[in-house]
């Protein structure tokens, strides 16, 4: 249960970052971080103590143990390639911004007409 509270901190830590701060890069920063909190999430909800790996045929010994469910691990993978696409997307945004108004503020970009 620990484990959850902490993914719902990392998770606030970054809503923190994307609210309060005003840099673009920190900002940047503080979606990547509530990306990796609900990854962690996905894996922990798929996670079983002393599970086992659910290939076919088992021995018998192993017939009655719980197994992990492989389909959060799965749907990780698929959001780690997306955080990466999205992450990359946003850098590229504030170098333009940067470039046009040679500062990542986002209060002395809104108060610049161009």
């Amino acid at each position: 249960m620990i484990l959850f509270i902490l993914c719902f901190v990392l998770f606030m830590v970054g809503l923190y970052g994307v609210i309060i701060k005003r840099n673009l890069i920190k900002i940047i920063i503080g979606v990547a971080i509530m990306e990796y909190s609900v990854n962690l999430f996905l894996i922990l909800i798929g996670y079983v103590n002393e599970g086992n790996v659910p290939i076919l045929p088992l021995p018998e010994a192993l017939v009655n143990k719980p197994f992990v469910d492989p389909l959060p691990q799965a749907l990780v993978l698929t959001a780690i390639v997306i955080g990466l696409a999205t992450t990359a997307m946003l850098l590229s945004i504030a170098i333009r911004l940067y470039r046009k108004y040679g500062t990542f503020n986002i209060r002395k970009i809104n108060s610049l007409k161009g």
